[in-house]
């Protein structure tokens, strides 16, 4: 018997972040792992007034789901599946919105609190890894929300021990940890670690989701004016990254009144304004 597998809420979420970088549904069939019929019947049936949008869409779908009728009773199934002629078996799909596995106990950025989106206190990170050349080494970067205050450190590999010792190192030198938000990368699987050390809370974004760290990702671009993709970064220097950090922390910032990150982070025209 064939089965209609419904959509998750975190397909959805992927559905959506691929319409905003203009794929067509014969793309996102094949990246979400459903035939490109599903994809369309979805984008008709689960669409507000204001588009496509993935909370709304879930609940769209849930609520039909509720009202609709069983109209061939189980019985008739079973009947229906021992007199076929046909007893091919159906073959697992293994295709999936997301290879690179399923991390443990992860808080999900629904579950963060409102005040971080709205930028009102110091110590809200959010985290991610960069690499260069060859796949080889990593460059943790860590930004500040509210100030865009970033923080780097180099690993030789892009393992999750690594990266959460480094991430731990950084965060410890500074004085606000409230929050830190990740991407779904595996090199983030230790979070529990990285949270019971620094005593935050690390949220997860969804999957295919970049602009939910937006602060981090432009950041990431920024950085990549010293460390380009053809860098091999396991070459990059101690004193390359502190030359880097220095740079984009000392930035005077358009969105923070022309203040440096540095001067907002450590509150520094406060403290002169007090004295």
């Amino acid at each position: 018997m064939r089965t209609y597998i419904q959509l998750t809420q975190e397909q959805r979420y992927q559905i959506k972040a691929l319409l905003k970088i203009d794929q067509d549904q014969t793309q996102i069939a094949k990246a979400v792992g459903v035939n490109k019929s599903t994809i369309g019947r979805e984008l008709r049936r689960n669409c507000g007034q204001r588009g496509y949008r993935p909370k709304q869409a879930h609940q769209i779908a849930m609520s039909r789901k509720k009202k609709n009728k069983l109209r061939i009773v189980p019985e008739t199934w079973t009947l229906i599946e021992e007199k076929l002629r046909c007893q091919k078996k159906r073959r697992k799909r293994y295709g999936s919105y997301d290879r690179r596995g399923k991390i443990p106990n992860k808080k999900s950025i629904e579950e963060r609190p409102e005040v971080v989106e709205r930028r009102e206190r110091l110590g809200d990170w959010e985290m991610d890894t960069i690499i260069g050349k060859g796949h080889r080494g990593a460059v943790v970067t860590l930004t500040d929300r509210k100030s865009r205050f970033t923080l780097l450190g180099q690993v030789d590999q892009k393992k999750s021990d690594l990266v959460a010792d480094t991430t731990i190192s950084l965060l410890q030198a500074v004085p606000h940890r409230e929050t830190a938000t990740s991407d779904n990368g595996k090199e983030f699987a230790e979070h529990e670690r990285i949270a019971n050390s620094l005593g935050c809370d690390v949220y997860f974004a969804h999957p295919y989701a970049s602009w939910e760290r937006g602060t981090n990702e432009n950041t990431n671009g920024l950085i990549r004016q010293y460390l380009p993709k053809d860098r091999d970064v396991t070459t990059v220097t101690n004193q390359e990254s502190l030359m880097t950090m220095d740079r984009l922390n000392h930035r005077p910032r358009k969105c923070l009144d022309f203040n440096t990150s540095y001067e907002v982070f450590f509150e520094y025209n406060s403290v002169a304004l007090g004295s």
